[in-house]
């Protein structure tokens, strides 16, 4: 099984780029949507994230927003609360590695914003990076609800710049030339995984 590891900055594209791998019937596994269900009411996370930081849980979920506002800016915050979620993530991701064992896929996508920045890309085969040029990725993240260019250029802060990431992947998803585009290169990158040479 080839595990590819999905990853670009904030207005890149990449969820919509990691839902076009599903469509090809790659399996994708969305590291974002692990927290959103780990913070959820129920969620694994919740009692600790609250002990650890009191005042975020509302309603019996964690408040993202709430939490934001102790951890960024706060580098050891930021590790406290690494230091509960990740082990979180990684108990859920190895179901999603057992199930696609049975089901006998040949490769896997883990979709992972800040991969690099983790050191994730040492657990992946491959590395796809989604990207687009930096005024297109700035409109498309300014274009979105709650939204501006202090939180814009915070995010960016805590990523590896896009040229770098670029660099350092394996294959580059263009998403300024449109959906199809898009999706021609990853049915690309599944052929030459599938058939390489």
């Amino acid at each position: 099984m080839i595990i590819l590891g999905l990853t670009g900055s904030t207005g890149m594209g990449k969820s919509t780029t990691s839902a076009m791998f599903e469509a090809e019937g790659v399996p994708v596994y969305d590291s974002d949507a692990a927290v959103h269900a780990l913070y959820a009411p129920g969620g694994a996370a919740v009692a600790p994230v609250e002990a650890a930081f009191p005042g975020v849980v509302v309603d019996g979920a964690i408040d993202r927003t709430r939490l934001s506002a102790r951890v960024v800016g706060q580098p050891d915050a930021l590790k406290a609360l690494e230091a509960i979620v990740h082990p979180l993530v990684g108990a859920d991701r190895i179901g999603f590695f057992e199930k696609a064992t049975a089901e006998a896929k040949d490769i896997v996508v883990l979709d992972v914003p800040l991969l690099f920045e983790t050191g994730g890309d040492k657990r992946v085969d491959k590395v796809v990076v989604v990207s687009a040029p930096a005024e297109v990725q700035r409109a498309r993240v300014l274009a979105r609800p709650d939204m501006d260019e202090v939180k814009f250029e915070a995010i960016l802060a805590r990523q590896l710049p896009d040229a770098e990431k670029r660099a350092r992947a394996d294959y580059v998803i263009d998403t300024s030339r449109g959906l199809e585009a898009a999706h021609q290169q990853v049915r690309e990158i599944l052929a030459a995984l599938r058939h390489p040479g």
